[in-house]
């Protein structure tokens, strides 16, 4: 790591820890008036819109759900809102606000959109400014980014509660939840940040698009487009490609900083642009770059205090917070000391690579000059270790260790903060499974929180961990045997086989970051991507649903001297240890045939 790199990261933690202490505070009110409606601070002249809006809907606010109802409840939200994002896509050329006259999108791509976007993966197959009109941006893939970020929230707090109540049948009312979580902490916090991405040069308008006049006409190749307006394949499954000359640069508009906003503190990803948080219309500056990184991990940090806040124990939080940090950072300094490291192969052939006053040196490949190594190494440790899957490099561009730590951060579970609500219930399970293991260790039955883990709380935590890795490695294995899979690797070895693995892992673990070298606009993969991304989310959310419903139901016992203290440094490596372990031990020999290999074969050259 250069110093500049040093720097940066503990800058970043340092206006991080600032941030969200404070919004954790914040947000216990806005989870303890889902039961008794108190208004929040600063909000309390929204409090009788909140009460009009339940009534409009016929929700029974007051009325709490046990864990089987509050499932219920959330699997109704999330299957309608992904009918609602097919529908509009696949309606899109009749609708207004579509100055390009973009063609409805192909069913399997809408599909799998629809399934990424209520997932909070968004995954995307296509690219944003040459395939979606303003209107099906903002009312269902924007709308999504605040009710997918939601959804994780609520769950969070439904877990919370488990652990904080005792003898109780209920874990508080969905609807509520969700609906507090959007107004009162993800609404504000979007409309702040999409003024000062604003300020940075971020677009926001509904503009056509413009046509710019070039020194110098351009031949290029392109995929060539059928008539529905998806790409022509050959054969053997691959884009068809045709010539083309301009003399003219089309610049996309939109309403662009609104979307970026939630994408960032919603930890979904999904980019306007093509091309994501590397496309200045989307982060101009080194400041934006860096507010964006904020962004991500502000709530998913902030829900750690609220957990402390909330169990009446903030040393909890803060054990859960140390894990989080201390895992991110080793990774971290594994991708800053990679990318910043030359290539053999160039060596070789005498080209320089160093750092120097020049020169940023290393391996700019793929990274954004205005931004450099540091910057771009840090946002993909950021983006992979929260599940927010935005980015401002490309990853399939990274050296091969470089890649490495953005797809181990994925198959940790998404728990190093991880995303909105996502990152600590994924983390509290892991949690779970180290008390487990250290009742096992001294005979004794484990307690978390004054709450017995008994064998209900661990098949559900077995299922928890055990589901994604099944998810992704079981659609790895299909992917490399299946005709239609192998077709869309654009680069052969054990790069390509990187390529899948990494897209089954963002997908199942509902990151959303690629290995763009993969061609994944194809029946097959959006048709696989999705399932591992809606099974990758709800079978999870059941099974922390379900670990709600059965601590509530508990009595808290009081500690003694047998008690395992799960505030202090032991049990912070204790969890540590069970995360890098269990969380990544399961993808090893799949990851000695991808980046292992290719890191070798680099040096072998």
């Amino acid at each position: 790591m250069t110093s500049q790199s040093t720097m940066l990261l503990i800058a970043f933690l340092a206006v991080l820890l600032v941030l969200s202490y404070p919004l954790g505070k914040f947000i216990v009110q806005v989870a303890a008036g889902s039961s008794d409606h108190a208004p929040v601070t600063g909000f309390g002249w929204f409090n009788r819109i909140e009460q009009w809006l339940y009534r409009c809907a016929g929700i029974q606010a007051k009325s709490e759900m046990n864990w089987k109802h509050y499932a219920l409840a959330l699997l109704l939200f999330n299957t309608i809102g992904a009918l609602a994002t097919y529908g509009l896509q696949r309606l899109q050329v009749w609708l207004p606000l579509n100055p390009q006259h973009f063609a409805n999108v192909g069913p399997d791509s809408s599909f799998n959109t629809a399934v990424s976007f209520i997932t909070n993966t968004n995954w995307q197959g296509y690219a944003g400014e040459g395939t979606m009109s303003y209107l099906t941006q903002m009312l269902v893939l924007a709308v999504q980014n605040f009710f997918s970020a939601a959804t994780g929230i609520a769950v969070a707090f439904a877990l919370i509660r488990g652990f904080s109540r005792h003898s109780a049948q209920s874990i508080g009312n969905f609807w509520t939840d969700v609906t507090r979580s959007t107004v009162y902490v993800l609404l504000p916090l979007s409309v702040i940040f999409s003024v000062f991405l604003i300020s940075q040069g971020v677009i926001q308008n509904f503009d056509s698009y413009k046509d710019a006049n070039i020194i110098q006409s351009l031949d290029y190749q392109q995929p060539k487009v059928g008539a529905d307006g998806q790409p022509v394949n050959d054969a053997a499954g691959k884009p068809v490609m045709e010539a083309a000359n301009t003399k003219v640069q089309t610049l996309a508009m939109g309403p662009v900083a609104s979307q970026e906003a939630i994408k960032m503190i919603g930890t979904n990803g999904g980019g306007f642009f093509n091309a994501n948080s590397a496309h200045p219309y989307e982060n101009p500056t080194p400041l934006s770059n860096f507010m964006q990184m904020l962004a991500i991990f502000l709530i998913p940090a902030a829900l750690c205090f609220t957990f402390g806040f909330m169990v009446g124990d903030i040393r909890q939080g803060w054990a859960v917070l140390a894990a989080m940090t201390v895992i991110f950072v080793i990774m971290t300094a594994v991708v800053m000391y990679a990318e910043q490291q030359v290539h053999p192969g160039l060596t070789a052939m005498g080209i320089d690579q160093g750092q120097s006053l020049l020169q940023s040196g290393g391996n700019m490949e793929g990274k954004e000059t205005r931004f450099g190594i540091s910057a771009s190494a840090l946002f993909a440790a950021i983006t992979t270790a929260a599940s927010c899957g935005a980015v401002n490099a490309m990853h399939d561009s990274f050296t091969a260790l470089g890649g490495l730590v953005p797809m181990a951060l994925i198959q940790m579970g998404e728990v190093v903060f991880g995303g909105v609500g996502s990152g600590l219930y994924g983390m509290l399970v892991f949690a779970i499974m180290a008390v487990f293991i250290a009742g096992l260790m001294i005979g004794r039955t484990p307690e978390y929180l004054g709450k017995k883990i008994q064998s209900f709380e661990m098949k559900m935590t077995s299922i928890a961990i055990l589901a994604t890795p099944m998810l992704v490695l079981g659609g790895t294995a299909i992917a490399v045997m299946a005709t239609a899979g192998v077709a869309g690797i654009l680069n052969p070895g054990a790069h390509g086989f990187s390529e899948i693995l990494y897209a089954f892992s963002s997908a199942a673990n509902n990151n959303g970051s690629a290995f763009g070298g993969l061609s994944a606009n194809t029946p097959f993969y959006n048709v696989m991507l999705a399932i591992a991304m809606w099974f990758g989310r709800f079978i999870i959310i059941v099974t922390i649903l379900a670990m709600a419903g059965s601590f509530a139901a508990k009595k808290r016992l009081e500690p003694n001297s047998g008690t395992m203290p799960t505030h202090g440094p032991l049990f912070i490596v204790l969890l540590i240890g069970v995360v890098v372990l269990v969380g990544v031990l399961n993808y090893v020999p799949a990851l000695a045939l991808g980046p292992v290999v290719e890191h070798l074969q680099m040096f072998a050259q």
